[in-house]
């Protein structure tokens, strides 16, 4: 309809018995449509659903180690990962320091070295290992190449 003042505008749409909808408030000058409103916000609710179900979700998990972990209990917890890196969720990998323990951040970094070393091609490395308070923590995804189950 070209370029209206905002009252020819709501007139028009008054007499059509529809709705002066405000598309695009930050063009110059903003952009209208006369349509009717209940059916915009229906349309554009089911356009968001759609876009949310294609959506996919990716959750963090999260896994934690000690400096002093046994070697059972840190094979039970890499089974954890591979698991949780078949679902297709990314994994954070933390190892938390109590004390003293904190004086010896090398353990820390010894103990990532061997996780990346024992998971070797089943993940990718997203987050190198870095010192984050009193922790050690890198983030693991699945591989670019195979997608999860989600």
């Amino acid at each position: 309809m070209g370029v209206l003042s905002t009252r020819e505008a709501i007139a028009i749409a008054e007499e059509r018995g529809l709705d002066l909808v405000e598309v695009s408030p930050k063009a110059s000058p903003p952009v209208c449509k006369i349509m009717d409103y209940g059916k915009f916000k229906f349309e554009k609710a089911k356009q968001d659903k759609i876009k949310r179900q294609n959506a996919t979700q990716i959750t963090i998990k999260e896994i934690k180690f000690r400096p002093k972990t046994d070697d059972h209990d840190m094979d039970f917890k890499l089974n954890h990962i591979r698991k949780f890196i078949e679902d297709g969720d990314k994994v954070r990998v933390v190892v938390v320091f109590r004390g003293r323990e904190i004086v010896h951040p090398d353990i820390g970094f010894a103990l990532m070295e061997k996780i990346i070393e024992i998971l070797g091609d089943t993940v990718d490395i997203e987050q190198r290992p870095n010192k984050e308070g009193r922790a050690v923590s890198m983030l693991v995804a699945p591989p670019a190449n195979r997608k999860g189950k989600k």
